[in-house]
């Protein structure tokens, strides 16, 4: 039986892994817009009110959410520019 090979340019995988992290993208980003338009503010707008207001379970738990989402945004962006701007590629 012959052995196959598999020929994969740079610019193949770094586009089959820019596609992968934009897909992940978007629906982060409709997470965030929902709690934006729930509470009508931006995350650092409503830190600031939930830290100088009562104590809501709910707002605590959508903020600790909201922020897990903006900070995955963060990084999946930080993670975009790495392909785009990647010189070098291994595989792994």
């Amino acid at each position: 039986m012959a052995m196959s090979e598999v020929v994969i340019s740079k610019r193949d995988v770094l586009a089959h892994e820019r596609l992968r992290v934009i897909s992940e993208l978007a629906p982060i980003r409709e997470k965030i817009r929902m709690f934006e338009e729930k509470y009508g503010t931006t995350i650092e707008e409503f830190e600031k009110k939930l830290k100088s207001s009562k104590e809501s379970f709910e707002a605590w738990d959508d903020y600790i959410e909201w922020k897990a989402y903006v900070k995955k945004l963060e990084e999946l962006k930080s993670r975009l520019r790495e392909i785009e701007h990647a010189q070098r590629v291994r595989v792994a």
